[in-house]
């Protein structure tokens, strides 16, 4: 014991620095596995072998979008819901102007082109005429269309497949949307590595001044890492409900005791980057399900050709032939959908306070049972949490062995 004190005497400065290199190891191990979820974004090194990295999020991201798509979809939100919140009279008076405009380009166009010497000899009174009777059909037939896509938006829309293409697509969109909701938890578990990280730290000095064995500090080193990583990604998500030691003190994991914050954090982004309306608008005119709607668009603009052609029939059928007509119908359907997303950019602003998103998401979130809120951001970890917990091992034992050499020196 004597010669334990008097070594404790003569090197107290590189003793008291183990606790506090401890906390560093944790600190840092922490801080390389938290990058090593997102960064890079796309594989460094020699493909085809394990010599290289690509953040685990960003690696896994099609089966990380799937889960937080199925999770949208089925926990947080009804695109029914979404889009019954729309007002189909709103939305014809919010693109009136534009609207009208279109059709009456569109309009021109088609006459120009099916009966170019017939529009051509009408004089421009006529000519005028012929377009306001059309334009004043046009609202009728907006509002026939909004209406009938409100009762049936499943068929023209697979929000599924635009998100999950939405977040493959864009390896950012999906790292920013797993960052931005878990950014206490990450720096929870950079600050975790340093406390355990020291407490470990005296037991090693401890364990060195008794037995002076050089495997000492690799082994508490790795130790450090390791069981410092995978205590603290638990204690992120466990006890999923509080375990109270007195009336206001009380133990659950952080981001289960974050859900408030998180729901809104995660509806914000949601609406903001992901379910906006350009985004919608997109997939409902190219989606997978966009010939439907390609469909529709071509019943009503006919329907709506037909109403104005069906009092003067006989004469239309002598004039223009039923071949022509039918050509007349075809180019008005592919030049209205053609001027679709212009037009209904003028109630980009409407539609995105109608549906509200954001609030629609955090509002279903803050409904969800633990386990299934703890789905969220549990994937992000499950994949790969061993290869972090090993890699902080390898660091804190490198580092511990740096420790061995200066003791020794």
């Amino acid at each position: 014991m004597d010669a334990i004190l008097a070594d404790l005497a003569q090197h107290w400065p590189l003793y008291t620095a183990i606790p506090f290199v401890a906390a560093l190891i944790g600190y840092v191990t922490k801080r390389v596995a938290i990058e090593m979820m997102f960064r890079p974004l796309e594989f460094k090194g020699i493909k085809g072998t394990f010599l290289g990295w690509q953040g685990v999020v960003p690696q896994h991201g099609g089966r990380m979008a799937a889960i937080a798509t199925d999770l949208l979809t089925q926990n947080l939100l009804d695109i029914k819901d979404v889009f019954a919140r729309i007002d189909p009279d709103r939305i014809t008076k919010e693109i009136e102007q534009p609207l009208l405009r279109a059709v009456d380009d569109v309009a021109r166009e088609v006459l120009e082109q099916t009966h170019p010497r017939v529009w051509e000899r009408l004089p421009s009174v006529a000519q005028d005429l012929v377009i306001k009777q059309i334009q004043a059909q046009t609202p009728h037939m907006v509002r026939q269309l909004m209406l009938e896509m409100r009762e049936n938006v499943d068929d023209f829309l697979d929000v599924k497949e635009m998100t999950v293409r939405r977040l493959t697509s864009d390896k950012k969109l999906l790292v920013k949307l797993i960052r931005e909701t878990s950014r206490p938890e990450m720096a929870f578990i950079a600050r975790s590595g340093i406390y355990f990280g020291f407490v470990l730290g005296i037991v090693q000095a401890v364990v060195w001044a008794v037995t002076k064995n050089p495997l000492v500090m690799p082994i508490f080193g790795a130790a450090v890492g390791l069981f410092t990583d995978w205590l603290a990604i638990k204690l992120i998500f466990v006890p999923r409900e509080p375990v109270y030691i007195t009336r206001k003190l009380y133990f659950q994991g952080k981001f289960q005791r974050r859900k408030a914050e998180v729901a809104q954090q995660y509806g914000e982004i949601i609406a903001r980057d992901v379910l906006t309306v350009p985004n919608l608008m997109e997939s409902i005119l190219s989606g997978p399900r966009s010939d439907r709607l390609m469909a529709m668009i071509s019943r009503t603009v006919a329907e709506a050709i037909d109403e104005q052609t069906s009092s003067a029939r006989p004469l239309v059928n002598a004039t223009i032939g039923g071949k022509r007509l039918e050509e007349m119908k075809r180019a008005a359907a592919d030049k209205s959908i053609a001027r679709l997303p212009e037009t209904v950019r003028h109630a980009e602003g409407y539609l995105t306070e109608a549906m509200d998103v954001a609030r629609l998401v955090e509002e279903r979130m803050s409904k969800l049972t633990p386990v299934e809120y703890e789905g969220l951001l549990r994937p992000a970890f499950r994949q790969d949490e061993w290869k972090l917990v090993v890699v902080g091992g390898l660091i804190g034992g490198v580092v511990g062995e740096l420790q061995v050499l200066v003791m020794l020196h």
